[in-house]
């Protein structure tokens, strides 16, 4: 991986901040909306969403289909509310092109300049935000080392994989150096090691003090990415706050735990008598023998079960080798909450 050039170029640009000022900063919303709607003849798109975004990097998730393109476009400006207000940096956003020079946006669709080399691409999108020559190539070489693109500059982007147009669509949206960053669906068609480029290389962003909303359906590369996260469906926000916030939402649901033991039907009787132990499922003919085996217990309170669990295993000298929960997830979270 090449060194990030533009974050180098960001750092050294920064305000040191006191601690009152950066306190003072992450109190400050990046996007704010009131009962904002956007809807496509019958179609809803985005239905009543009043919500308030602070720095950091925060995660939009939702199945396809579920609004985040349409919300997306509404904070970016490229569409007008049907319905309610929305503001980004403290700012109005539908025809503010002043806006423009402090957001960066890197849209879902397939680009749609394939005759352009890289280079071109990005040198296009650098001119357009007003920079005199020297900075445009600048900021066009900088931006395209940031994002591993260097040697494909010259390239036409018709010949470019899925994961590079996917890496230069990021690089025009870093080109000007935004304060708040737009993604929609970044990750799509990135092999692994793509992936884990583009997922550390935001994360440095963000330590640099750009703001960062991403959309994604795929919920668990957003879950390594931040713990901060908005669950949308159907154009509502279901939820939002941080992963374990949004857990205690749905406790209600059995919540099940996978054990491996070597003496199940000894484990399942200790934790049987406990009011929020739900039922307990032996695999693996585990029951039969009582040799080592898996056993899955549903609780109605995971949190009470983790937090005694290491006490119950002193006292009645049971081992287990193994603990895992299909449900300490984001994909189970917004299972449980679209359900």
């Amino acid at each position: 991986m090449k060194p990030f050039s533009l974050l180098k170029t960001l750092t050294a640009r920064q305000t040191v901040l006191t601690t009152d000022n950066y306190k003072n900063m992450n109190n400050t919303p990046i996007v704010e909306t009131e009962n904002l709607s956007k809807w496509y003849g019958e179609v809803m798109g985005v239905n009543d969403v009043t919500l308030t975004i602070h720095p950091g990097i925060i995660g939009l998730l939702g199945p396809n289909g579920a609004g985040k393109t349409s919300l997306i476009k509404l904070m970016t400006g490229q569409l007008k509310p049907n319905q309610g207000e929305v503001k980004v940096l403290n700012q109005p956003v539908w025809n503010n092109p002043g806006l423009t020079r402090r957001v960066g946006y890197c849209p879902d669709i397939e680009l749609a300049y394939q005759f352009m080399s890289g280079l071109e691409f990005v040198t296009f999108f650098a001119t357009l935000s007003g920079y005199d020559k020297t900075e445009v190539e600048s900021r066009t070489l900088q931006s395209l080392e940031t994002v591993d693109m260097l040697s494909a500059k010259d390239r036409p982007i018709g010949s470019y994989s899925k994961g590079m147009r996917q890496r230069i669509k990021l690089a025009q949206a870093l080109v000007h150096e935004p304060e708040l960053l737009f993604l929609d669906e970044p990750l799509t068609g990135l092999d692994p090691n793509g992936r884990r480029h583009v997922l550390a290389l935001l994360k440095d962003l963000a330590d640099t003090g750009i703001s960062i909303i991403v959309s994604s359906h795929i919920l668990y590369e957003i879950e390594a990415l931040t713990e901060t996260i908005l669950l949308i469906h159907q154009g509502r926000i279901l939820a939002e706050g941080t992963i374990s916030d949004i857990r205690e939402l749905i406790d209600e649901h059995p919540h099940k735990v996978y054990l491996s033991t070597d003496e199940p039907r000894r484990l399942a009787q200790v934790c049987l008598p406990f009011p929020d132990i739900l039922s307990v499922t032996f695999v693996n003919n585990a029951s039969e023998t009582d040799e080592s085996g898996d056993i899955v217990i549903e609780t109605a309170k995971p949190d009470a079960f983790y937090a005694r669990l290491p006490e119950i295993l002193i006292e009645n000298e049971l081992n287990v080798s193994q603990l895992y929960s299909p449900d300490d997830n984001l994909s189970s979270v917004f299972k449980y909450l679209v359900g």
